[in-house]
Formats: C-alpha cells, structure tokens, sequence
C-alpha cells in the first residue's frame, strides 16, 4: 500500500489523497473478498439487466409499475458501480490510495443516486397507490407523459442540493490523517478527517438526509397505509392476496434500503463505529440491490412469467 502525502501550507497540514483502509484489517481473506465481491457484481448485473430487458422488450410488461421497475433496475447498476468496482480494484492491486477529486466525485454520484433511489421508491408506492386505491383513474393518472415526468424528477431532483453538499464537505481542510476507515468516500468518515468543528457541517447533514430521506419515507408510509386499509375492504381472499402480492416485494425493499440508509445517517455521532458502519453501508450499497432482482422477480408473476418467454426466445 502506498503511503499519501500530506502537504503542508501556511504551516498547516492539508490533505491531498486519501487512503481507503476498505477491509484491511483482513489482510488472510482478500482473494477470498475479491472473489465474493465479483460474484456479486456479477449477479447485480446480470439480474438488473434482464429486468431492464425484459420490461422494454415483452408487450405485458409496458405499464407504468414496470416502467418503474426498469428505471430502478438501471439505478441500481448506476449505484453498485460508484463503490464495487473500487472495492475490487483495491483488493486486486492492494492500492488504497484515492485522490480528493476522485474521492469527492464518488461521493458525489454516491450521494445523488441515493436521493434518487429514495425518490424513485416513493413514486413507486405512489403508483401502488394509484393502482390499488383509483383504479378506475389510474390509466388516466399515470399516463406516459405523467411517468415520464416522475422518472426524470427522481434521476434529477437530488442533482443541486447533493453538488452543493458534496462541495461542503470538500471545502473542509482535512489534517487529522488520510485514512479514511471505509470501502468508499462516505460523508461520516470523511468528516471525522476535517480540521476544527464540524458541527455546522454535520447539521447539514441531518437536514439533507430529512429532506431526502424521511420525507420520501412518510410518503411511502402514507401511501401504504391507505393500501392496507383498502386492500382489507375487498371482498374476496383472492383479491386482497393478489393486491398484497403487488405490493410486497416492493415494501420489502424499502424496509432494506431505508432502514439502514437511516441508522447511517441518523443516528448520533457518537454512535459511529468504522465496523458497524461498513456493514451497514454494505446492506444498502450492495446487498440490496443484490437481492431486488430476485425480490421483485421471485414475487411477481408477471416478471416470472416475462423471464420465461424470454429464456424461450433466447
């Protein structure tokens, strides 16, 4: 592992690389890390794409929940490939080293697919919500032109404040050290590296994470809660188990990526621990979107039954 600089200014330490300790202190089992990490990129990969194909290629699959359904498969490559592909490089080479502009630009892009993701969710519930609570108004509510719209204000609706945010973080003066006790650059270690008081930056932070991720969140909540309420008023068994079928792998989902999305962010800074953040920060960025396209495949008939005309025609 190379040994970064520190370069001093003014008689003042300043930062300009970093070193990602990532899983170090685990010097027997990189190969094996390696090997886990590829597979699971892999499988990321290959189970979001066919999702992707599939909802663009079969007839019964063009209708908005799908649309949804291939835009959040294409943000979840997007997200996977901010951190895994650096992870593997680093366990490949043992190179740990990043410099601040490839830091801040992963940060960056980390950060604004997070918000996106958190959107994404919420109109996905909308959209059950729709479907579920007006059907007779859904064809006309969710029109292309109304999905169209939604999709681009998740991509680009977190693109401002997380540029504004990212640019915070980066104007600090980092003196304590250059390692940074994670697999990538994430706001709470890189905060713990920074000169003097962070307390401002970190309320920032806090509101950031509120807007981005509990509102979406009580959304999402609201949204399923008058589901629940709807789906226990329909008459048959069939119908509510159908219904609820739509439904769960969805909420599934949320309950992964916002639970621990929120304990990262959320708690208090002096809850913070380098390993119970790495493991948090891999549930979120990388074993739920793992786990979404079995999720949502397993789940759904349509999806099953889409992959099987596929498989046949391939």
């Amino acid at each position: 592992m190379k040994h970064e600089e520190i370069v001093v200014e003014d008689n003042v330490s300043t930062v300009v690389r970093f070193v990602l300790l990532g899983f170090s202190e685990f010097p027997n089992i990189q190969g094996f890390l390696s090997g886990v990490f590829s597979i699971i990129y892999m499988v990321v990969l290959i189970g979001n794409f066919l999702i992707i194909i599939i909802t663009r290629l079969d007839p019964a699959l063009h209708k908005p929940m799908y649309f949804f359904l291939g835009h959040f498969s294409s943000l979840e490559i997007c997200y996977v490939s901010v951190t895994l592909p650096r992870i593997l490089v680093n366990l490949w080479t043992q190179d740990r080293s990043i410099s601040l502009l490839s830091c801040a630009t992963q940060m960056y892009f980390f950060l604004m697919f997070g918000a996106t993701e958190c959107f994404l969710l919420a109109v996905m519930s909308y959209d059950r919500y729709v479907a579920i609570c007006n059907p007779l108004h859904y064809p006309l509510v969710m029109n292309p032109k109304k999905c169209h719209q939604l999709a681009a204000g998740s991509w680009l609706g977190g693109v401002p404040v997380q540029i504004g945010q990212t640019w915070q973080i980066f104007s600090l003066h980092f003196c304590h050290s250059n390692k940074i006790n994670h697999f990538f650059c994430d706001i709470p270690p890189i905060l713990k590296l920074a000169c003097g008081d962070t307390s401002v930056h970190e309320v920032s932070v806090y509101i950031v994470a509120m807007l981005f991720a509990v509102v979406p969140f009580m959304l999402i909540l609201a949204s399923y809660s008058k589901i629940g309420l709807t789906i226990l008023k329909l008459p048959t068994a069939q119908g509510r188990a159908k219904a609820f079928s739509t439904c769960s792998s969805h909420l599934l989902v949320v309950v992964l990526f916002f639970g621990s999305a929120s304990i990262t962010y959320l708690r208090p800074k002096s809850n913070h621990s380098a390993g119970t953040d790495k493991v948090l920060s891999l549930l979120y960025t990388i074993v739920t979107p793992m786990f979404n396209p079995m999720i949502y495949s397993l789940r759904n008939r349509d999806v099953i039954a889409a992959l099987k005309r596929f498989m046949l025609k391939t």
